[in-house]
């Protein structure tokens, strides 16, 4: 006897999928963010800054979290790490606090 289906199951969207082509004194370089919702709640997500000219590791990654594999994990300069994840809009400004300080980093070194 075949089992019936009770009470509906979502499939998660993917609400933000933006790349963000760098120009100027950082060409070449690229933010990308990629956000995926289940019934309004955050279930996968990806912030990435990749700049080749700085990092030939991970495919250019300099900085980036995402939830993938199972866990939250920070990957900076080819190196990953956890992270403590408590909500999605903290870790935005958090990674657009580190980016901020990685470009003034940039800046000061090539004056």
């Amino acid at each position: 006897m075949a089992k019936k289906k009770t009470g509906k199951t979502s499939t998660p969207q993917n609400i933000i999928d933006d790349t963000c082509y760098l120009g100027g004194r950082r060409r070449g370089a690229v933010l990308k963010e990629e956000v995926w919702d289940d019934a309004g709640q955050v279930v996968k997500y990806s912030l990435d800054y990749i700049n080749p000219r700085i990092c030939s590791r991970d495919h250019g990654r300099v900085l980036g979290y995402d939830n993938s594999h199972g866990h939250h994990h920070r990957r900076f300069m080819g190196t990953v790490g956890a992270f403590e994840f408590r909500s999605y809009q903290e870790l935005v400004d958090r990674f657009q606090r580190e980016v901020e300080g990685l470009w003034r980093q940039e800046d000061d070194q090539n004056g």
